[in-house]
């Protein structure tokens, strides 16, 4: 059974960054198409951003220029690189991976002052 477990959230004030990482478990990670959804209070849970096995990636338009996903496939991670952040992005952040159907258990990102 594939696991995956983010970490990485936190407070940051508007306009600073965080670097979310999620590790997965199992030897075929490599060929996964990963991706990092959110749920911020009150609302549904959303798409962020995606990366391929192939890595390319697709992002939501709300986080476009300013949030990176990336890969390791050598340390079976997926990271959310989150830039020039806004109040409107905090959230519980999770890891996702399509082809099992598996999730992580979130991370929380608070963006306040």
């Amino acid at each position: 059974q594939v696991q995956v477990v983010e970490s990485g959230g936190g407070l940051v004030q508007p306009g600073g960054s965080l670097r979310l990482s999620c590790a997965a478990s199992g030897s075929m990670f490599s060929r996964y198409t990963m991706a990092w959804y959110r749920q911020p209070p009150g609302k549904q849970r959303e798409s962020v951003a995606v990366i391929s096995s192939g890595g390319t990636t697709n992002y939501a338009d709300s986080v476009k220029g300013r949030f990176t996903i990336s890969r390791d496939n050598a340390k079976n991670t997926v990271y959310l690189q989150m830039n020039s952040l806004k109040p409107e992005d905090t959230a519980v952040y999770y890891c996702y991976c399509n082809e099992l159907d598996v999730w992580g258990q979130g991370t929380q990102v608070t963006v306040s002052s």
